[in-house]
């Protein structure tokens, strides 16, 4: 066990192994729904190390890596205009998110992200989804899910509400990738230039975990999306339950 020492300092075998189901985890929902590799699973990762800032370079590196993948015979198939309209409110609001990041204390930032979690948790459990019916609407949506997602990487709900009401379908998953990947990029970034740690060497360790769970997503993919109630309904329970728990660990 010494070695992991070098990317996983003062994890026990326990931490190891619960890190590695998630990341599976994480890998498959990211690939199968298309959303919610970080929404879905970070919330279990700080349950383990309750450390966001650890977390969420890691994260994001991993989604760079497989977006890029599914993305590199793929971007024909991505909706260009609606995405450069929707990335001029999501982009500015996506960096002041970054900069919350850093700012906020540790406590609240872990009750940020675990009551936002908590909503979009009950929503999915009564199968009840996030609606946008007007202008303002998607605008507000689309800001406060980029300064979310800037901050905690959580605010894909909030932005796929909006994305439903214009992207086609068939171009749904390829489209959000996109933009999670250019979210991603430039919150990596941003941290590198303030001289906050990546942790790559970490992540890069988690790959093949993570790349187990992506495998099974993407081959799920269709099986997913003709059953998205059932899903939606069975993830909501669970992460209502680790909301919760996270929640009473921290207060």
């Amino acid at each position: 066990m010494a070695w992991t020492e070098l990317f996983f300092p003062h994890f026990s075998a326990w931490q190891l192994g619960c890190t590695s189901l998630i990341f599976i985890w994480s890998g498959f929902v990211r690939s199968g729904l298309g959303f919610g590799g970080a929404a879905l699973g970070l919330p279990f990762l700080l349950l383990v190390h309750d450390q966001p800032l650890f977390w969420i370079p890691l994260i994001g590196s991993h989604l760079l890596f497989f977006s890029g993948i599914t993305l590199r015979n793929r971007l024909h198939n991505v909706d260009w205009d609606y995405l450069l309209r929707a990335g001029k409110l999501i982009l500015p609001s996506a960096a002041a998110g970054v900069f919350g990041l850093l700012n906020l204390p540790n406590n609240v930032l872990l009750f940020c992200i675990y009551s936002i979690t908590l909503v979009y948790a009950v929503l999915w459990a009564l199968d009840k989804a996030i609606m946008s019916r007007h202008q303002w609407i998607d605008n507000l949506l689309l800001v406060f899910g980029g300064y979310v997602s800037g901050s905690s990487l959580t605010g894909a709900p909030l932005m796929i509400a909006v994305f439903m009401r214009h992207v086609a379908l068939s171009k749904l998953r390829d489209t959000l990738f996109l933009l999670w990947f250019i979210i991603v990029a430039f919150k990596l970034a941003a941290l590198t230039a303030l001289s906050v740690p990546l942790h790559l060497a970490s992540a890069i360790v988690l790959l093949p975990v993570a790349a187990i769970g992506h495998v099974i997503g993407l081959r799920t993919h269709d099986y997913l999306v003709t059953r998205d109630s059932l899903c939606r309904r069975l993830i909501g329970s669970l992460l209502t339950v680790v909301s919760l728990a996270g929640l009473w660990e921290l207060l």
